[in-house]
């Protein structure tokens, strides 16, 4: 049955003809919002490993990482090519030409793409013509991947997030530029956003025409200032069934072009309060997908391109 949103799968296998995975890379470092350049503590909802939980030790080196993942994912996947995946924390936040022998480690047989995950305020002009050219002479893929998490000024204070919407824009416009691809990652239930963030949202990102878009549904982790706030009951999250919904909205005002890499998060089970409303993330997803189905929904089928509303009435 053909999917009622751009998965990303469909993508790669669009544009390689075959099995391509993603490769957890560690690199050794950590966020402005922690070390105290811009605060301390990070994100509210961020523990102590980040994103890395899946990933191996940043202290080995990453061709090492890569080539283990690679045995490992090839192995169990049936896959011969990757996407070297440079994950936690903010991977752009240390000196350029540390980043830079990191990166060209990366660059190994079988490795198609090396997507790199970062904040919008921790890059500029060096590090992005950087990338551009590497992209050019290597004739490699590069895609930024931007933690926006949230459009709502007062959510991403909330958060202790560090920065705003305008970082966000302003990254997006400098990294399209250099012909660099462009991931958001989202997170639709943070306590305090509603519908009208996820419709927003998708507009922006839609305007900005992003490449892809990943969506983290949020998880709580112990010894968190989250984490602490919810065992007080001091926050609210939204019901399973309201996120669905606000998911398909979400995808309903969403550009058909942007691939959709993931729709839910996972977490590390032993250090987690809350996640997924203690239900598998893959099955959430074929919820997600058989309402889709059931409804007749499909991405982008709400989306109205600038002028079609008001000036409707003379075209």
């Amino acid at each position: 049955m053909t999917s009622p949103y751009y998965e990303y799968s469909q993508y790669l296998k669009d544009r390689y003809g075959e099995k391509v995975y993603k490769l957890p890379v560690n690199m050794p470092t950590t966020c402005p919002n922690r070390d105290g350049v811009l605060g301390y503590g990070g994100c509210t909802f961020c523990g102590d490993v980040a994103a890395g939980f899946e990933s191996l030790k940043s202290s080995m080196g990453v061709r090492e990482q890569i080539e283990r993942n690679m045995t490992y994912i090839g192995r169990k996947y049936k896959a011969e090519k990757f996407i070297a995946y440079f994950q936690n924390f903010t991977n752009t936040y240390m000196d350029l030409e540390d980043f830079k022998s990191m990166i060209e480690e990366a660059l190994m047989e079988h490795v198609l793409e090396i997507s790199i995950s970062t904040r919008p305020d921790a890059v500029d002009s060096k590090l992005l013509d950087y990338l551009s050219k590497l992209r050019e002479t290597r004739g490699i893929p590069i895609t930024m991947e931007y933690g926006l998490q949230s459009i709502n000024p007062h959510t991403l204070r909330a958060i202790n997030r560090g920065h705003g919407l305008g970082e966000f824009i302003e990254a997006v416009i400098m990294t399209r530029e250099r012909g660099l691809g462009v991931c958001v990652h989202m997170i639709l239930n943070l306590p305090g956003d509603t519908d009208l963030e996820a419709v927003e949202s998708a507009k922006i990102l839609s305007a900005l025409s992003v490449d892809f878009v990943k969506l983290h549904s949020l998880y709580i982790l112990k010894n968190t200032p989250m984490g602490k706030a919810y065992q007080e009951g001091k926050i609210q999250l939204i019901s399973k069934d309201q996120y669905i919904d606000r998911v398909i909205l979400f995808l309903r005002h969403l550009s058909e072009e942007i691939a959709v890499q993931r729709l839910l998060a996972r977490a590390p089970e032993q250090e987690t309060l809350f996640c997924n409303w203690s239900q598998s993330w893959w099955r959430i997803k074929d919820e997600i997908h058989a309402k889709m189905v059931e409804k007749g929904f499909r991405q982008g089928d709400l989306r109205k391109p600038l002028g079609m509303t008001v000036l409707g009435k003379f075209r």
